[in-house]
């Protein structure tokens, strides 16, 4: 598994994108997903770029950002030439965005249709910069389930459209993660690893709790501290028979607070994992009990 940080982690922080390297390579991370807000704010620093970041051993994984789907064809032309321009700049393949903004169960026929159709365009301008719209799994989106999302990329069906697997909100939409790991294999091109304490609380997870400097944190969790069983997912993929899937992308998507502390801890524990050495000291250890 490639892991990385993300940069929306130190969001309400005072840290550099230099800092934020440093630690991500003293702290064996791979790669960072670097969110839009920031990429845009650093094109003005173009010292700052792929072979930069390749200095410290660590590449863009994705740029992250949320494309104005109903916006007209020309300013939805003019982000997306936009963003392909500072994914080249940053060295990155993927452009993540939502399925809209709206829940499938609250999608007319026609709604969904013209949603695809503009999925279908933003993947044709993308080609021609060699890049991959990566939709996430997300709610209120079009993609919030397994069945909805297999749909919408069944409709849209270009090879440039992926898939962002973020475990927790498959396991909010009440599906079972590793069955519909595999229905959605084929789409599959990046993990979101984040938890939460219980299901009554998601709601920290909502656009306008993290994006508040004083929104709540209550039910951010490190991973394997909360209601999704990271121990068995990711012995899940590590054990996977398709290469793909055991060397995925991923990315320790933690929006709460002492992010360093925490990544550092998560980060560790997911190797531990991988060599198969659970410390003792994890709590919830039973989790990964055999």
């Amino acid at each position: 598994m490639i892991l990385s940080i993300c940069t929306i982690s130190f969001r309400h922080q005072l840290i550099s994108i230099e800092q934020l390297a440093q630690w991500a390579q003293t702290n064996h991370f791979q790669g960072i997903e670097l969110w839009g807000a920031h990429a845009k704010n650093l094109a003005a620093q173009p010292d700052y770029n792929k072979d930069w970041l390749a200095g410290y051993g660590l590449k863009t994984t994705m740029l992250s950002d949320y494309l104005p789907l109903n916006a007209s064809k020309i300013a939805l032309r003019q982000q997306v030439t936009q963003l392909s321009q500072l994914a080249k700049h940053w060295g990155t393949k993927k452009i993540r965005t939502f399925a809209g903004s709206i829940a499938s169960s609250c999608t007319s026929e026609q709604e969904f249709t013209l949603l695809a159709s503009t999925l279908r365009q933003v993947c044709g301008w993308l080609v021609e910069h060699g890049l991959t719209l990566i939709i996430e799994v997300h709610p209120n989106t079009y993609a919030d389930s397994v069945n909805s999302t297999q749909k919408l990329f069944e409709l849209v069906d270009c090879d440039n459209l992926k898939l962002n697997f973020d475990v927790l909100h498959v396991w909010e939409s009440g599906a079972e993660i590793i069955p519909s790991l595999e229905i959605l294999k084929p789409y599959i091109n990046h993990f979101h690893l984040k938890n939460v304490s219980s299901a009554e609380l998601l709601d920290v997870f909502s656009p306008a709790t993290v994006y508040s400097a004083s929104g709540s944190r209550e039910g951010i969790v490190p991973l394997f501290d909360g209601v999704v069983n990271y121990c068995a997912f990711l012995n899940y993929i590590n054990k996977h028979p398709d290469s793909t899937i055991r060397n995925m992308a991923a990315s320790l998507e933690w929006f709460g607070d002492h992010s360093k502390e925490i990544l550092t801890r998560d980060r560790y524990l997911i190797q531990q994992l991988q060599q198969q050495s659970i410390p003792v000291t994890i709590q919830n250890a039973g989790l990964c009990g055999n």
